[in-house]
């Protein structure tokens, strides 16, 4: 292995699963005509002045520029004759049960990150061929069980599966054993790593940080004057080292939903916008998951990885999402210093089951 990438990797073997599209590839398969349409999930446009934001889109969409938090008034723009679709979010939370249930049943250490996306931890396999097989019949069950496809990323660290795993997106399947992780991560550009957005892009490009083998090999203390202590831990992933395991969740602890913008934004309309969309998706699967909550937590990430959150537990449980909603704004309005932002994202915790009763009473 070259100079300045990890070491002692080889007995991890992690895989990193993410469903390719999921909203709009589940409300594709529930109406097939749709197949081979720019497809967009999100708020209403009404005709290029809607309010809210874009959940997600199909590849044909993706194809016109539109992602995921782009405003659902500039999708228009980019592509009225796309079929607009609002969320079904109970839908998505039960396929999604049914994806998590079919990488439970391996029997390996499984860690859901998100609604879409999960980690296994494969190391017991001992070999990477035997974890590639494993992953082909994975994806083939999965597709034969719900009719959609994911894309796999195999690697010795979580941070290399999830690269991985979105480079030969849709339907892919990416493996980087040990002694390829230089050869595979080097030429990337510095983007591909997680957290890495457009304002930290073209700070590293100034310094002439253009791929993950540059960033590797720079001068961790100019690194470090730049952005701070967060700089030990992003030259660690750029060189293939990360040491964070794969953690079965023991019972819901948390339910959490984020989004990263495509463009940092200090636009108070979008943000608030996109507070709303992530507060539904977090009390619907409340509902789903017939519990009530205590403790609202958001979290805002501004450029240069600074990232602040800030908590508040209420007098009582409740799954009311007006009562959340108020909640998050509230908080969201006492740590918004009115700088651009790049990620918003809230977390409901501190848990309790509700009855029949008490669920007819919050509606």
């Amino acid at each position: 292995m070259e100079s300045g990438f990890a070491s002692g990797t080889s007995q991890r073997i992690i895989l990193h699963l993410d469903m390719d599209s999921f909203y709009a590839s589940v409300e594709i398969q529930k109406r097939p005509g749709l197949r081979g349409k720019p497809v967009i999930i999100g708020a209403d446009p009404k005709n290029g002045k809607g309010r809210g934001v874009v959940a997600t889109c199909s590849y044909e969409a993706r194809a016109f520029g539109i992602r995921s938090a782009m405003p659902i008034s500039q999708a228009f723009i980019l592509c009225p004759h796309a079929v607009f679709l609002p969320p079904d979010f109970p839908r998505y939370v039960k396929v999604s049960a049914d994806v998590m249930a079919i990488l439970k049943a391996q029997g390996f250490p499984h860690q859901q990150v998100s609604i879409d996306e999960a980690f296994l931890d494969l190391s017991r396999l001992g070999v990477f061929p035997a974890a590639t097989d494993l992953a082909v019949r994975i994806k083939d069950t999965i597709l034969t069980h719900t009719g959609l496809t994911c894309s796999i990323g195999l690697a010795p660290t979580k941070v290399v599966a999830k690269i991985a795993s979105d480079i030969n997106k849709p339907n892919g399947l990416t493996l980087v054993e040990p002694e390829n992780l230089f050869s595979f991560l080097a030429p990337l550009p510095v983007r591909k790593i997680p957290g890495i957005g457009k304002k930290t892009e073209a700070d590293l490009f100034e310094m002439g940080i253009r791929t993950i083998k540059d960033l590797a090999a720079y001068d961790i203390q100019v690194l470090i004057a730049r952005f701070g202590r967060s700089a030990i831990a992003l030259q660690d992933i750029a060189a293939g080292i990360d040491r964070e395991e794969v953690k079965e969740r023991d019972g819901m602890k948390s339910v959490s939903r984020e989004t990263t913008f495509t463009e940092d934004t200090d636009d108070v309309k979008l943000i608030a916008a996109t507070m709303d969309a992530l507060t539904e998706e977090v009390c619907r699967n409340l509902t789903d998951e017939s519990l009530h909550c205590r403790t609202v937590t958001v979290k805002v990430r501004y450029q240069g990885f600074i990232t602040r959150t800030k908590a508040r537990t209420l007098p009582h449980y409740t799954g009311d999402p007006a009562t959340v909603r108020m909640c998050a704004h509230t908080l969201l309005r006492d740590i918004f210093c009115g700088q651009k932002i790049r990620l918003l994202g809230i977390r409901l915790s501190s848990f309790d089951m509700c009855d029949a009763r008490q669920m007819i009473l919050d509606v």
